[in-house]
């Protein structure tokens, strides 16, 4: 039990170092582009953050372990929502930008409707999966565009400099800061998740249990890791922006790619988990638009919400 504690730490260094990291070179990828911090949260952050999740998904699916591949993704949804972007408000509140309300919050509700409706009969087919990886093509391909088209002068980013993270000396240091990040947080999640499924299977819990709680918190770690370093650092847009991103890219991308190759069966994880999940998708909206800004009270709120599913779990 020792060595699980000990390998369970060294994980959660790991990941500490590779999201702050990862948040160094995409903020100063973004502004060497011209590219608003949030768009860096969408892509490179959010997307590669989501990458043990991913890994997860798809060797549990080939193990046969359906409710686990599944249960990870609708757990680390309502993870992401409830308790990143709670403990992120709570830590430093901020305001959403006018494309996060319009368009990639009210996409992330559908995205979580749209998983209502494939998981309906608790399976994921491979024509489901190649419909969901297309969406997540198309996603990828508008927010890029339409960043590019807008994308910022120098002197328009010259006025809010002082607002901006910090650029490195030369863009292939960036790379190497987003590489070496994405390294660090895919092999720390990796051994977190080991090490939390050998401890929760000693005490006899479901798969499905597993999978939406520590698998799902587990592979997480790093959009919590990168979303407070990113607090911290006073840059809670890529917080959100890796929030809204990774949430969209787990339903789109993981459980796309899961079942193209494999189809996923997933007796154990119920519609009410993906209820839950739809419920804090939903339920962030007009948190973010009321006056803009996700507070620290509507952060304890989404914490407290996490704490009461758990409960229901029976896990606390």
């Amino acid at each position: 039990m020792l060595n699980l504690i000990l390998l369970i730490l060294g994980a959660i260094a790991l990941l500490y170092l590779g999201a702050e990291l990862l948040v160094r070179g995409a903020g100063s990828l973004a502004v060497r582009l011209g590219l608003p911090p949030m768009v860096a949260g969408l892509t490179v952050v959010g997307f590669a953050t989501s990458t043990p999740e991913l890994v997860v998904s798809v060797k549990a699916a080939l193990a046969s372990h359906g409710d686990i591949a599944v249960g990870n993704v609708i757990g680390a949804n309502i993870f992401n929502v409830a308790v990143i972007l709670g403990l992120t408000a709570l830590v430093c509140p901020f305001k959403a930008d006018g494309q996060a309300l319009r368009f990639h919050a009210p996409l992330m509700v559908s995205v979580a409707l749209l998983s209502a409706w494939v998981l309906y009969d608790r399976a994921v087919t491979r024509v489901e999966g190649g419909i969901l990886l297309g969406l997540l093509v198309l996603y990828t391909g508008t927010i890029i565009r339409t960043a590019l088209r807008n994308r910022e002068t120098p002197e328009a980013l010259a006025k809010h400099a002082g607002n901006l993270p910090r650029t490195s000396k030369h863009p292939a240091l960036d790379l190497a800061f987003i590489g070496v990040g994405i390294a660090l947080l895919t092999f720390g999640s990796r051994w977190l998740v080991e090490g939390s499924v050998a401890v929760a299977s000693a005490y006899g819990i479901s798969e499905g249990i597993i999978g939406l709680t520590i698998v799902a918190v587990g592979t997480s770690t790093p959009e919590l890791a990168a979303s407070l370093v990113a607090a911290f650092r006073k840059h809670p847009d890529i917080a959100l922006g890796n929030i809204v991103g990774s949430s969209i890219f787990n339903i789109l991308c993981i459980l796309g790619v899961t079942g193209l190759i494999t189809p996923v069966y997933a007796p154990g994880v119920s519609m009410t988990n993906v209820a839950v999940m739809t419920t804090f998708a939903v339920a962030l909206v007009p948190m973010l638009r009321s006056g803009g800004t996700l507070d620290r009270t509507e952060g304890g709120c989404l914490v407290l919400g996490y704490l009461v599913y758990l409960y229901s779990l029976s896990i606390i």
